[in-house]
């Protein structure tokens, strides 16, 4: 088995990333990860203006995927996710979505005991430990890790999550990826401009898939299909997991245009994953049974 260490972190997925492992079509790959502040956040009393913000949503890898061409897609099952023992949040002036009516900047330290958080010493809600920034090199300019796209990056779906399967492009050789910013629990929306923002390790099972045409990124679960779309607005990332759901089912279940949005509005469900990035991302859902009942296998 194969280990990224959290010495080596990117900040941008870029082409221009030197590889840091190399690993086989079907490897497996442990990622040690950082949280989304770089760890710099071990206190309640942390300074916020001692933060260095060039330190922000670091990626551990990246790693090349050996037979990963450009036009491939690579499928990454994760097996399983470790968080520590207590993560940090924050929020203030200009962050999430009610950043303009907050004076201060304030700092929140939230242990994980025995398999639940537990907020403001008395809210416990469960751990639902998941990925907020998986993503592979775009062929073009680098993109901060902190900015989601058709490439991944930070989508902040809580569907990224163990048990569950992503499909992401390969746009240059060995598809480069590199993954962090975990959470140990959020809501959609990711409104403070946060989750639980946690260090841990993901255990990772990689795949290239050649020859084959999805709507990307993409995510399988046990039940269901999602399509990730980023744009600059809601409006704009809905209209894009729309088509491409909807491209999915004209192209490989024969249905036209007409019935496939047809069918996207009876059994489909469109659900936000955060609006706090710079881009904002959304998920379409379809559950698997109707992916069945058309003959489409993914």
């Amino acid at each position: 088995m194969y280990r990224v260490t959290r010495n080596h972190m990117i900040y941008s997925m870029s082409a221009a990333n030197e590889p840091v492992l190399r690993v086989e079509d079907g490897a497996t790959v442990v990622f040690e990860t950082c949280d989304c502040f770089e760890n710099q956040i071990q206190t309640p009393d942390t300074k916020f203006e001692a933060l260095d913000w060039n330190r922000i949503n670091p990626a551990a890898g990246p790693v090349f995927v050996q037979g990963a061409e450009p036009g491939d897609i690579l499928v990454v099952k994760i097996e399983r996710i470790e968080v520590a023992d207590k993560g940090a949040m924050l929020t203030g002036p200009d962050l999430g979505v009610l950043g303009d009516s907050l004076e201060e900047n304030a700092i929140r330290i939230v242990p994980v005991l025995d398999g639940r958080a537990v907020y403001a010493g008395k809210v416990e809600l469960p751990l639902s430990p998941m990925i907020g920034v998986i993503g592979t090199a775009p062929a073009g300019a680098a993109v901060a890790c902190g900015t989601p796209g058709p490439h991944g990056g930070n989508m902040d779906c809580k569907k990224i999550a163990a048990g569950t399967t992503l499909y992401l492009p390969v746009n240059v050789p060995g598809a480069l990826l590199a993954l962090g910013d975990l959470h140990a629990a959020m809501g959609d929306g990711e409104v403070s401009v946060c989750g639980l923002e946690v260090p841990g390790e993901v255990t990772v099972t990689v795949k290239v898939l050649k020859g084959e045409s999805l709507p990307l990124p993409l995510v399988k679960t046990s039940e269901a299909i999602y399509v990730i779309a980023s744009e600059k607005s809601l409006d704009e990332a809905v209209v894009s997991a729309t088509r491409g759901l909807a491209g999915l089912l004209e192209d490989k279940g024969g249905l036209s245009k007409h019935d496939a949005v047809n069918l996207l509005s009876l059994v489909g469900n469109v659900q936000i994953c955060q609006v706090v990035d710079p881009l904002k991302t959304v998920r379409f859902e379809l559950a698997l049974t109707y992916l069945q009942q058309l003959g489409i296998e993914i």
